[in-house]
């Protein structure tokens, strides 16, 4: 079963020895249509909203607290709220987030390359150096460690869970997980 969430933050247990845990919030969502384990879910992104949803809106009935509509796999078996109970009974999770862009960055950055020496005049500083294009092939091979786009790509993690506030629909995971405070992602219960 999935869930859309927002990444809280870091924060660690009180427990001795204390555990560092990401909190990620289970956001309102309500399921639309239902089609053999996958359904239409929609929820509120914090997005101002456009046209294409307003009609999205109308389509499905929808109040204004929903701005956004996903396809999940839920364990309801018609619309209407969404079932937490798989949540609750979960231990397991695997977290989709997207990674904090960077932009444009050089390869000491992007790849933890080491630089040239930092004394007597030289010229290397923090470049790529020689990326050895001599005869054969005539041109830079895909997937050279160069200067580039850096972050910005999807990324999945196994967690496990430590606590979950149902009321609050909080869940505390053991680790990292990828992305900014306040990022939206995924959550997909794995046991």
């Amino acid at each position: 079963m999935e869930y859309i969430v927002e990444k809280i933050g870091m924060s660690r247990t009180i427990t001795v020895p204390s555990k560092p845990v990401t909190l990620l919030r289970v956001l309102d969502m309500k399921v639309c249509e239902v089609n053999e384990g996958t359904a239409i879910v929609a929820y509120n992104s914090g997005k101002k909203m456009n046209k294409t949803i307003e009609g999205q809106q109308k389509k499905y009935s929808l109040s204004s607290e929903f701005n956004r509509l996903a396809t999940l796999e839920v364990a309801n078996t018609e619309a209407g709220e969404l079932d937490m109970a798989p949540l609750i009974e979960a231990t397991v999770v695997r977290s989709t987030f997207n990674t904090k862009g960077r932009g444009f960055a050089g390869a000491m950055k992007r790849w933890n390359f080491g630089g040239g020496p930092a004394s007597h005049g030289h010229r290397m500083g923090r470049r790529t150096g020689s990326i050895g294009n001599a005869e054969w092939p005539g041109r830079v091979m895909k997937g050279k460690k160069m200067p580039g786009h850096y972050g910005n790509t999807q990324n999945s993690v196994k967690n496990e869970i430590v606590s979950y506030d149902a009321e609050n629909k909080i869940i505390a995971v053991l680790g990292s997980v990828s992305g900014a405070n306040g990022a939206l992602g995924r959550v997909k219960v794995a046991k």
